[in-house]
């Protein structure tokens, strides 16, 4: 693994080269020079992120989702960016977003409107649609390394409210490529 700065090696490193728990080790290490519980990823380029997580196994991306600190920061910084990457147009919409299982959940809303997607972790409004995924289900959809009509075919990915709607969603983003 190099021994630069983790957070700007996370850019650069190609998961395929090393172990899951070098993986794990290299994110932890990112979230301890942030200073605090969470790793963060405000560092990284939409596609650098698009790119660790396509190229990352799914024995990988699992390792770093069982572990909460990670989890809950990773998912936090994916949810920040979706404002930046919301294609602005007339939807007036609530999502609720379920991520993990109901022993252990996390919940983001994002509510579309004016042009704008706000995202909240404190769910307030009646969603249109609520989508419930494991979080590493959701990365990969989040970086356009999975397909959500796939997922929901396959039951990692479980639909409530507005079908139709939920079908266009992931339109309504512009989603890196890696």
């Amino acid at each position: 693994m190099p021994e630069t700065d983790p957070i700007a090696a996370l850019g650069e490193v190609d998961p395929k080269k090393i172990s899951k728990d070098e993986f794990v080790a290299l994110l932890e290490a990112a979230s301890e020079i942030a200073g605090n519980d969470e790793v963060d990823l405000s560092a990284l380029r939409p596609e650098q992120f698009a790119r660790l997580i396509s190229r990352a196994s799914d024995e990988q991306l699992e390792a770093v989702m069982a572990r909460p600190e990670l989890r809950e920061g990773i998912l936090d910084e994916v949810f920040r960016r979706m404002g930046e990457h919301y294609k602005a147009g007339n939807h007036e919409a609530v999502v609720r977003w379920r991520i993990g299982t109901d022993d252990d959940l996390l919940r983001y809303e994002c509510v579309l409107a004016d042009g704008k997607c706000e995202v909240s972790k404190d769910p307030k409004h009646e969603p249109r649609v609520t989508i419930t995924v494991a979080p590493a289900e959701f990365l990969k959809l989040a970086s356009s390394n999975a397909s959500a009509p796939m997922l929901f075919m396959k039951g990692k990915l479980k639909v409530a409210g507005d079908l139709g709607f939920a079908a266009g969603l992931t339109k309504l983003f512009q989603i890196p490529k890696a």
